[in-house]
């Protein structure tokens, strides 16, 4: 028996629509496994405190044998090494002696910690003693991992982008300065909500809690921005497109697990200028570091919101334009007023018609997302 037109209708539009969820499937499979699976150090930076032939001697074997893994330096003192770990510029400093003392900065990047841990507790068993590890920049007590602000970023994203899907889906119809401001009102409700959980009900924070809403805001109004915007022109697509921006290149380089002196260059790269990259990084340094760093990385949100803004007013121009050029169409020469308000109701009609069509179809995807 062979299949009735509706049944292999059906089928194909089944299969088209599977293409998103394999192409999202490919694209995380490669983003994450391409930024996490295999974390190894390179040109980690680490300074050796001292001065002196035998100082040297050991930096130079440490940079050798790390044959690329470790930036190795020399530190005139303590002081100066510890200015490094807290600007920063430095991710473990090794004082030799008697009593070896490793200092970190757990508040950087705690995997970053453990990597160079991991090198000085062999350094210093092969000078025959025990290794005393001290943290200059500790963690909150609610988040010992330091892994915490990337699972808020986490939180943040998810929130925002699935906005993205109903302002744009099942909003499609309304005007988009009302889009506009729903976008604005959720970003606030995200990043108080944001708030809270780095707050009052996990303490990921222990400090600088205004700061962290103010930055969890720029984060949150940029993706609703950038993905409103992005709607009028992808459509169906936008669910998609958003996953690729926000989620598999953004949660992959924003340093919260392994910071890009622990991956491979490509997301190291993308770390320098990408909207998770600037919340993460300018979290830590506005709790954990004293501000060092911190309007660079506020910067990075601002272009972000700047940019989602753009597309916000281009889009409201660009569904002017086809608003205009649909009636223009829909109106014939010497049709009477009526007839042609009539034509352009029917096609108001028919488009909500398929706008809250394609609504339910990117609503169904952004759920299975």
């Amino acid at each position: 028996m062979s299949a009735g037109p509706n049944t292999s209708g059906a089928l194909r539009h089944v299969l088209g629509h599977l293409l998103t969820p394999l192409l999202m499937c490919v694209g995380m499979g490669l983003a994450y496994l391409g930024a996490f699976h295999a974390p190894e150090p390179h040109d980690l930076r680490v300074d050796i405190v001292g001065s002196g032939p035998t100082t040297q001697v050991l930096a130079q074997t440490l940079q050798d044998k790390g044959a690329g893994a470790l930036d190795v330096h020399t530190v005139a003192d303590r002081d100066t090494a510890v200015s490094a770990l807290r600007e920063q510029r430095s991710f473990g400093a090794y004082v030799p002696g008697t009593k070896p003392e490793l200092l970190v900065a757990s508040g950087s990047s705690d995997t970053s910690a453990m990597a160079v841990e991991k090198v000085f507790t062999k350094v210093a068993a092969g000078q025959g003693a025990p290794l005393e590890v001290t943290d200059v920049a500790p963690t909150a007590s609610g988040d010992p991992t330091g892994q915490g602000v990337f699972f808020l970023l986490v939180a943040l994203s998810i929130g925002a982008y699935a906005s993205v899907a109903v302002i744009g889906g099942a909003g499609a119809v309304l005007p988009m300065r009302i889009r506009a401001l729903l976008a604005a009102g959720m970003s606030l409700v995200v990043s108080l909500i944001g708030t809270l959980f780095a707050g009052p009900v996990f303490h990921l924070v222990d400090q600088g809690l205004g700061g962290v809403w103010a930055m969890s805001w720029l984060y949150a109004a940029g993706i609703l921005a950038v993905g409103v915007g992005l709607h009028t022109f992808l459509r169906r697509w936008t669910t998609l497109g958003v996953m690729v921006l926000f989620v598999m290149l953004n949660f992959t380089s924003s340093g919260g697990i392994y910071r890009p002196e622990l991956q491979p260059g490509f997301f190291g790269a993308l770390h320098a200028f990408w909207n998770g990259a600037g919340f993460v990084e300018g979290v830590r340094g506005h709790v954990y570091f004293d501000g060092h760093g911190l309007g660079g990385n506020v910067l990075v949100l601002a272009l972000w919101f700047l940019a989602g803004v753009t597309l916000v007013v281009l889009a409201g121009v660009t569904e002017s334009r086809r608003k205009q050029a649909s009636a223009g169409q829909g109106r014939a020469p010497g049709m009477p007023a009526t007839t042609t308000e009539a034509v352009e109701e029917d096609a108001d009609v028919q488009a909500r018609a398929a706008a809250e069509a394609e609504a339910e179809e990117e609503m169904e995807e952004a759920v299975a997302v």
